[in-house]
């Protein structure tokens, strides 16, 4: 039998009604705050995470899905949106028009990790990026769209846990002291960290391995080393979401490794899902459009891992429909005829299915039931030749014969 590839998921129709359901709540609230969609490319050029995630990060060396193009060039599938995003704003030159300056997006990325729970190879986020402007209230706002999102999901004890790392000059500062503080401990650290202390200590203190955490527990803060724009810019992001009543914890364990990342930086965590609990988390990345040879631009974003949070919705989500009506034709000359009924329902707008493989009206009432139908249109041949059907409530059982002339109006009249 042919399988799956490891590490990725079928979603399968029971399980569709919750990806509308999220799906459609990211799409409501996104637009309702004024950010536009955008859909980038599934792979890019690999130069371009290269370059914006970082040639020694882990997503880089070990995660990213790389393959040779037929001409040489080197594309990769994407891990993230971010980068994509920022690569289409400066080709389209969309930082010219206020209406395009704050995008979300919708899709799958790609990488190679270990699968778990709520963690495939192939996985959905929902992110948003807004371009273009350092005003701590648009910190507030991003913040606030992301909360507003788990809320609307009905999602139930919930953390925002936020932190500043400063401007560049500040983490420059903080890395040579933590550096310090790490240099005695390098023996009991986790290799992964042991690597990072030459590459990217900052991640050190975001290690979860307990001997890593129980190691790191008095390093220094990077808080404590924030410039007074820094901090004043933190400051004005604490006391909005405060004007606005978004509950939040302060984690000074909670930094970005990147040289792009500055300032503020956010994580929302469940504690339902176990030892890996963030199920949404961004930052300010001020420094990424200038890298990838943009002009100097202020950013802010985040990503929300659908397939995690997807484990935290009930399994049985109802959407509300319109009724069903099943059209129960059956009969050499009346199967045509309710054939075309059907069509002629849906040309209206009207919800309304059939079952080919039942040939006879007991049958067909059973179809109708195993698919929820509301009605169903009755039609045997003596039906046809009279121009009548009956439609059927399927719920109480109560029965009316109408002529074929009035049956659109009247299915109009229960829709």
């Amino acid at each position: 039998m042919l399988r799956s590839i490891k590490g990725l998921k079928d979603i399968l129709p029971q399980q569709t009604p919750q990806w509308r359901y999220m799906e459609t709540i990211a799409h409501t609230l996104a637009t309702q705050s004024g950010f536009s969609e955008i859909r980038i490319p599934i792979f890019e050029f690999t130069e371009l995470y290269a370059r914006s995630i970082g040639g020694s990060t882990d997503i880089v060396e070990k995660e990213m899905y790389t393959f040779p193009d037929r001409d040489g060039s080197s594309l990769t599938l994407r891990p993230e949106g971010t980068a994509g995003v920022v690569r289409a704003v400066l080709e389209h030159h969309l930082l010219d028009s206020p209406s395009t300056r704050k995008l979300y997006y919708l899709g799958p990325m790609f990488r190679h990790e270990r699968p778990q729970a709520g963690r495939y190879r192939q996985f959905h986020q929902f992110g948003v990026e807004a371009l273009g402007t350092e005003d701590p209230l648009m910190d507030v706002e991003v913040i606030t769209l992301l909360w507003r999102f788990f809320c609307s999901l009905g999602l139930k004890d919930l953390t925002l846990q936020i932190n500043s790392i400063g401007n560049l000059q500040d983490r420059e500062k903080y890395i040579q002291e933590l550096k310090r503080f790490l240099f005695p401990k390098l023996e009991v650290i986790c290799g992964n960290c042991q690597r990072r202390y030459s590459t990217n200590p900052l991640r050190i203190l975001d290690c979860k391995v307990p001997i890593c955490q129980q190691a790191t527990q008095e390093a220094p803060t990077l808080f404590d080393h924030l410039s007074l724009d820094s901090s004043s810019h933190f400051q004005s992001v604490l006391d909005g979401l405060t004007g606005i009543g978004i509950p939040f914890s302060l984690n000074y364990r909670l930094v970005r490794g990147l040289d792009y990342y500055s300032r503020t930086t956010f994580e929302i965590t469940s504690p339902h899902l176990g030892a890996q609990s963030t199920i949404g988390a961004g930052g300010r990345y001020d420094g990424l459009v200038e890298l990838l040879q943009g002009p100097s631009t202020p950013a802010i974003g985040f990503a929300v891992g659908l397939e995690r949070v997807a484990l935290l919705l009930p399994e049985q989500i109802s959407f509300p429909q319109p009724p069903l009506f099943f059209l129960a034709g059956f009969g050499k000359e009346a199967r045509p005829i309710a054939f075309k009924l059907l069509h002629e329902l849906r040309e209206l707008g009207i919800r309304a299915d059939t079952d080919y493989k039942s040939t006879n009206l007991k049958s067909l009432l059973r179809s109708a039931d195993k698919l929820g139908a509301t009605y169903s249109i009755i039609m045997g041949d003596d039906e046809a030749r009279s121009k009548t059907a009956i439609i059927r409530n399927m719920t109480t059982k109560t029965q009316e014969l109408i002529t074929l002339e009035e049956i659109a109006q009247k299915v109009q009249s229960l829709n």
